[in-house]
């Protein structure tokens, strides 16, 4: 079976937010796109979204490395819902290696160019639940 075109872009997505490049990150959301900060906290519009991407940056001393394990792409209706294991680490500014895998929920929309933007960036998945 043919690998999901959005595992490829979520890799890009990675990729920029490793190499810092924020407004790489911002052409992979959609204008009104929701992003969960941390549990209890999110943040809706790309302009919100570089503020935290930034932010997060800093907390993690600039060297978060974001990537992705295994991913499942379930699609419908011009959306695509992504449950992906999401490894994050960094080096905190003390010293101490942040090190953690997360089951992650992403929520993609097609846009009327064709291109997949995402709409939800949940990277703590159903952990939210608790």
């Amino acid at each position: 079976m043919e690998e999901h075109e959005l595992k490829l872009i979520i890799a890009q997505a990675d990729d920029a937010i490793n190499r810092e490049d924020f407004d790489a990150v911002m052409s992979f959301y959609a204008e009104d796109a929701t992003l969960v900060v941390m549990p209890g906290k999110q943040v809706t519009g790309r302009d919100a979204l570089r503020k935290a991407f930034v932010a997060i940056a800093e907390y993690f001393n600039h060297t978060l490395h974001v990537s992705q394990a295994e991913m499942v792409v379930i699609e419908g209706a011009a959306t695509a819902l992504v449950l992906a294991k999401t490894h994050v680490r960094a080096t905190m500014s003390t010293g101490e290696i942040y090190d953690v895998e997360r089951r992650a929920t992403y929520v993609f929309k097609r846009a009327a160019s064709g291109r997949w933007l995402c709409a939800v960036d949940n990277s703590y998945g159903t952990d939210l639940l608790q």
